[in-house]
């Protein structure tokens, strides 16, 4: 047989059998379905570990303006949402090229509700869900979704007031928005914290079914017995629980929320949008070894980190993410730890008017001062706390070690001890049965007639680490002191190219140059964002430290014993001031958000991490390198 040439005729010929090989395959040209082979995924190899490197970046050129937050990836438009608070916004990026992401257009929120902004973006197979938060954050919001592909406003509903994280259920029917419902600053209103769960199947009808609070509204001291911070002076049950950060387990039946301030889950049934449980998470002892941590940002450049007796941790998540081992879902959370602080830009509150606020946080040498604490009037001396006695005491019994004595705190409030440690006031001091406060005199002596409060446990905020917690809120393991002794160790490099000791800058603030060890009276390094990503047989958690900066990598395949895998802080320069001019220079600043790409899903084949860095509003693409 003579070869066939390149004629048009022949050309002709091969498109049309190409055509009809197509169609066949596709059903096409035929009633009757084509026969298909049916074929097994190929597992994915499993990892010995990986290595983060940076790729690509975007910067928005806003600095301090959390201009980038909360990242969102859509696999088929290859596009990446990024979560814009100084615009409102959403930034949408292209990301066809993972080492050049490039902006293409953004989301505003406003044509769905004027004068509103956005707080958190989730996609799900090509639809974007956005939570919009009123112009006055303590109105009722809105959840809004989109297409992908060309940010077409799909359909929006009402949701509760200050809605903030939102998340899909892995079948993508249904998205749950946590509305925070955060009192307005001059406490004056204070809305219900809730959770909306909405079917959004049919985008132009979506229905939303609210999970409450108000239930429990009658159990306010026997959620305060078993250790759920109910504390806002003027709040219900519903009113002071704020929703913060949602899980869904992987058959979508069930969610835990975060409840940062009050230091809990709450667990919900979607399917009844019911709250079944409110799951207190109990206290870490920072007075036991493995809990340590660095109570002083003024140590004249030393690190100290050791126990404290009588100082606990109180979790208080943030980000929160669930994984199933063995059949069971295990939650993961980033500790960062967040104080009540309503009103503090309020002249009328430090001047002592007790409605107009509420600020829980004080130092610990103010708290503690002999003479009392009236020298802090009309300057951080939150009313309510002035109320309630003079001054108050430590236990000499539980803080002797540092020098307590009856009636004298001692060497225990320099600045080098417990004095600069920034604590909560609400809690810690010893009560009558009826759970007012115990009274005693200034030399120590209880008395009903004293105006001292005698505080035998200090609660200082976050636990500095990561958890892993079992479906019932039990804690499976904590990272202990491991964050902060990781970065005090010679191990610790910093910067894009690893070359600067983590050590030289420990504890340092994301908006601060030269600022060694200044986070240390507050919470450490802050662990906040969270996102875990599945890698052959293997599970990894990547937590970005807010403060210090940076990624944190552990394999987490087994709950009761994660390892260590890696850490990137793609700041690179540590000693000038950070600003808008010489953020080029400086890096990447305040990790918030990240979300994991896997090699199936990514633009380039390899896993990817992309973290949104509020301060420096920089989002940066992190490529995993991965060793077998």
């Amino acid at each position: 047989m003579r070869p066939l040439t390149n004629s048009p005729a022949t050309r002709l010929f091969t498109v049309t059998l190409l055509m009809t090989a197509v169609l066949a395959a596709c059903g096409g040209g035929s009633d009757a379905p084509a026969p298909t082979t049916p074929t097994t995924p190929t597992p994915e190899a499993t990892p010995v570990s990986l290595r983060l490197e940076k790729i690509g970046s975007y910067s928005t050129g806003q600095y301090e303006v959390s201009a980038a937050e909360i990242p969102a990836f859509d696999a088929a438009s290859r596009r990446l949402f990024v979560v814009n608070a100084q615009l409102g916004a959403v930034d949408v990026l292209d990301m066809g090229n993972p080492a050049s992401p490039t902006k293409i257009g953004a989301i505003d929120a406003t044509t769905v509700l004027a004068g509103a902004s956005i707080n958190s973006v989730a996609v799900h197979n090509g639809i974007v869900a956005v939570a919009i938060q009123a112009a006055v954050k303590t109105d009722n919001g809105r959840m809004a979704l989109y297409r992908a592909s060309d940010l077409t406003l799909l359909g929006s509903v009402a949701v509760g007031a200050l809605p903030d994280m939102l998340t899909f259920t892995p079948d993508g029917n249904t998205v749950l928005v946590a509305n925070e419902g955060e009192p307005s600053d001059d406490y004056q209103i204070d809305p219900e914290g809730s959770v909306s769960i909405i079917d959004v199947r049919n985008p132009a009808a979506l229905v939303e079914r609210k999970a409450t609070f108000t239930a429990f509204n009658s159990q306010a001291a026997t959620l305060r017995a078993a250790g759920v911070r109910i504390y806002g002076p003027n709040a219900t049950v519903a009113q002071d629980l704020e929703p913060e950060y949602i899980a869904v387990s992987a058959d979508g039946t069930t969610a835990w929320v975060t409840l940062q301030e009050n230091n809990a889950f709450a667990k919900l049934n979607i399917a009844s949008a019911t709250v079944t449980d409110i799951l207190p998470l109990g206290y870490k002892d920072h007075g036991v070894a493995g809990n340590e941590l660095d109570a002083s940002d003024t140590e004249g450049g030393a690190i100290t980190i050791r126990t404290w007796p009588g100082v606990y941790g109180m979790y208080q998540p943030d980000a929160l993410a669930s994984y199933t081992v063995g059949g069971q879902t295990y939650l993961v959370t980033a500790n960062e730890g967040d104080a009540r602080a309503w009103g503090e830009d309020n002249a009328a509150y430090w001047a002592g008017d007790a409605s107009q606020g509420f600020v829980e946080e004080f130092r610990v040498k103010h708290l503690i001062n002999r003479n009392g604490w009236s020298g802090r009037a009309g300057d951080d001396l939150p009313p309510q706390l002035n109320a309630m006695a003079a001054g108050g005491l430590l236990d000499p019994a539980v803080f002797g070690y540092c020098g307590a004595v009856a009636g004298n705190p001692m060497g225990c409030r320099d600045d080098a001890n417990l004095g600069r440690l920034n604590i909560t006031w609400t809690m810690g001091y010893r009560t009558n049965p009826d759970g007012s406060p115990m009274m005693f005199t200034a030399a120590g002596v209880q008395d009903p007639t004293g105006n001292r409060l005698m505080y035998d446990r200090l609660y200082s905020y976050g636990g500095r680490s990561f958890s892993i917690w079992n479906a019932n809120g039990g804690l499976v393991w904590d990272s202990g002191a491991e964050v902060e002794k990781f970065l005090a160790s010679p191990e610790c490099m910093l910067g894009q190219a690893r070359n600067i000791p983590c050590a030289d800058f420990f504890n340092s603030g994301h908006n601060e140059g030269n600022a060694k060890d200044s986070r240390s009276d507050a919470k450490g390094p802050e662990p906040e964002g969270i996102a875990l990503g599945q890698i052959g047989n293997k599970t990894f958690a990547f937590i970005g430290l807010e403060r210090m900066g940076g990624v944190l990598v552990y394999d987490i395949t087994t709950p009761t014993a994660p390892v260590r895998v890696d850490y990137l802080n793609t700041r690179n320069e540590w000693v000038t001031q950070p600003s808008a001019a010489n953020l080029a220079t400086v890096g990447d600043l305040g990790p918030e958000g990240l979300v994991f790409i896997p090699a199936s899903r990514s633009p380039n084949g390899r896993p990817l991490l992309v973290v949104g860095n509020e301060v420096s509003g920089t989002t940066s693409v992190l490529q995993l390198n991965l060793s077998y």
